[in-house]
């Protein structure tokens, strides 16, 4: 049955919600389980999802209509041009990106000569490739906070384990180093640079509310 030319129901509607569904709970490991544990930032969750879904059904749709490769490479020409007007786009949050995009764009593209074993293994090694990498204690993910300290007499070298004891008490926060910055002798203050693992900290809450601070992330 055929309704203006355009069939009611394709065989490769099955083929499609299969690979959507393999594309989605890679996507979901990736984001939820391998960036948001680490980072534990919600600022791209949405970001992620969406290129991701949307680069499935553009890359799906385009392998059915067999569209020539100059206008394959206009569509994909798109993403060349995507511009966000907010923040910059850190590094790594660009990296997650262009993995979502990846993901979605082999899922979609995938035909009968690659079988769902293979599938399945190239989606594992995505998913495993970042989560290993962000286990590693050389790449793991750094943030810092600046803070104006006024106990100038703990910046002495004999005073340096009291000097990061005072500031993880008084911040709340796990550091894994400091920096010490500029002396302002005047006021009897230091700028002091804390380094800390976002997933290392714990997120204090009141009643249902989380409550988070904004970092700079390395």
């Amino acid at each position: 049955m055929e309704i203006f030319e355009t069939p009611l129901y394709d065989d490769d509607l099955i083929k499609m919600l299969g690979r959507f569904s393999l594309n989605v709970l890679a996507l979901t490991i990736i984001v939820k389980q391998v960036y948001y544990q680490r980072s534990r930032s919600k600022d791209y969750l949405f970001t992620f999802y969406v290129i991701n879904v949307i680069t499935f059904f553009i890359c799906f749709t385009m392998k059915k209509l067999e569209l020539e490769l100059g206008m394959a490479l206009g569509l994909f020409a798109i993403f060349g041009v995507l511009r966000y007007r907010t923040d910059p786009i850190p590094v790594r949050e660009m990296s997650y990106l262009f993995i979502v995009i990846g993901l979605g764009t082999i899922n979609a593209l995938s035909n009968r000569k690659v079988s769902w074993i293979e599938l399945g293994c190239v989606n594992g090694i995505i998913v495993g490739l970042p989560a290993i990498l962000e286990s590693l204690p050389l790449l793991q993910q750094e943030s810092r906070e600046e803070v104006l300290y006024e106990r100038i007499e703990m910046i002495r070298p004999e005073n340096h384990a009291g000097l990061v004891a005072d500031l993880e008490e008084r911040t709340g926060l796990k550091l894994s180093r400091i920096e010490l910055g500029k002396v302002d002798l005047l006021r009897d203050t230091v700028t002091v640079t804390v380094f800390f693992f976002p997933h290392e900290q714990r997120s204090p809450s009141v009643g249902d509310v989380e409550i988070t601070r904004r970092v700079h992330r390395q």
